[in-house]
């Protein structure tokens, strides 16, 4: 998309500049797809109500634009059924109506979205739980954040941690450290399939996914999560230990920081390890954050202070930063930006001092982004609407509404 100011602007105009770009629902296609279904989180109506929203509520922004929003994404007929996830559907607006009550209203719709949520977990936690006993391997739709029960779980933390549901989405995630007889010594959640999910060739071992959208840290973020709500199962932080030590072993330093590889195969254990970019999806922005709410949950200062290290060195070293090409949430600047503006509020550590203190410069080089290489697509993960709430996150140093939730940042 491109920005209609002339000039590169100070931050808060910026910022005004893009609320008004995206006030029409009218600009999403709706002929693109799932992605862009109202009631999809990445790409439709759902994800720039979030920002409207986290404006309205901050003080900052037009309460009726964002009425409108979430009017346009509540209002076709929605998914309940196996495609239904934190990203897509019932869950999704359950998540939005939740956060949409600090304006007043919405009370009664978003009971009711809690009950339809309630009973879709509990239809898909019963099939999971049920594959775990018989001994079978993970699917990545089973457990993850986007599409799995860890997505399912960071709802129900948030809108009602003592529920029973929530009690029963943490045990089932306690258990994915329960070694496998058919797993041949590897991890239970390794999976026997790509990256998407599905049988890859490229793939023949399967994969371990260490991120956080698709893999095993998104699991660790919302066990640890859970344990400060003080709402967490038997055996939540031995889970916890258990599964941090697994990413222990594939946690790398190279003379100037540590840092986490984005996913396991059989080759890649012979090949010689690469850093990757550091996004908020696979990469060590994600990683470290989930590494630091173990820290903290566990009181484990070495972990917390080791994650802490590798988030300052992923936000001050420039050529590493420069893997980010993108502006967005899911793999670009404002992933890491969001990331970095987390782990530094959650500690009083020297190093946390240290990642705050340049917070503004990641923050600028967000805007300047922005400015001349806008998105071309409005949506949440990928586009201009999910790199706006990052920039007003920062340049405000509030979070009104939680909204990053679904990142499992917080």
């Amino acid at each position: 998309m491109t920005l209609t100011t002339a000039t590169r602007p100070n931050t808060g105009d910026l910022l005004d500049t893009i609320a008004a770009q995206l006030a029409d629902p009218g600009i999403i296609d709706r002929t693109a797809g799932e992605r862009t279904n109202p009631a999809s989180l990445a790409g439709g109506a759902v994800g720039i109500a979030l920002l409207h929203l986290e404006r309205a509520v901050s003080g900052r922004g037009d309460e009726a634009t964002a009425h409108h929003w979430i009017r346009a994404a509540t209002g076709d007929p929605v998914s309940a059924g196996p495609n239904a996830n934190l990203f897509h559907g019932v869950p999704t607006l359950a998540l939005l109506l939740h956060a949409a009550t600090a304006l007043g209203g919405y009370q009664r719709t978003a009971a009711l979205l809690s009950d339809r949520t309630v009973a879709l977990t509990r239809t898909r936690l019963a099939a999971a739980t049920a594959r775990l006993d018989a001994g079978q391997a993970l699917t990545m739709s089973e457990f993850d954040l986007v599409h799995g029960l860890t997505g399912h779980g960071v709802y129900h933390l948030r809108r009602h941690p003592d529920h029973p549901i929530t009690h029963d989405v943490l045990t089932y995630l306690t258990r994915l450290t329960t070694p496998l007889a058919s797993a041949g010594g590897r991890p239970p959640w390794w999976l026997d399939s790509g990256l998407g999910g599905t049988p890859d060739p490229s793939f023949p071992g399967g994969h371990g996914n260490l991120g956080v959208a698709h893999g095993i840290s998104a699991v660790i973020a919302l066990l640890a999560l859970a344990v400060t709500t003080g709402q967490h199962p038997p055996g939540t932080l031995d889970a916890i230990a258990d599964l941090c030590s697994w990413t222990d072993q594939h946690c790398h330093h190279d003379g100037t920081s540590w840092w986490w590889p984005p996913y396991l195969t059989d080759a890649a254990a012979r090949a010689t390890p690469s850093r990757h970019r550091p996004s908020w999806c696979y990469g060590t922005a994600g990683i470290a954050r989930a590494q630091q709410l173990a820290g903290l949950a566990l009181h484990d200062t070495v972990r917390q202070h080791r994650a802490e290290a590798a988030m300052r060195t992923a936000v001050t070293e420039p050529g590493w930063r420069t893997l980010l090409t993108e502006p967005g949430l899911c793999h670009g600047s404002a992933g890491l930006l969001q990331a970095a503006w987390r782990t530094a509020t959650s500690s009083t550590t020297a190093t946390a001092a240290q990642i705050t203190t340049h917070l503004p410069g990641l923050a600028d080089d967000l805007a300047h982004q922005l400015q001349t290489a806008a998105p071309d697509t409005p949506e949440l993960m990928n586009g201009l609407a999910g790199a706006a709430l990052a920039l007003h996150n920062a340049h405000t140093g509030t979070n009104a509404t939680g909204w990053d939730a679904f990142l499992l940042l917080a």
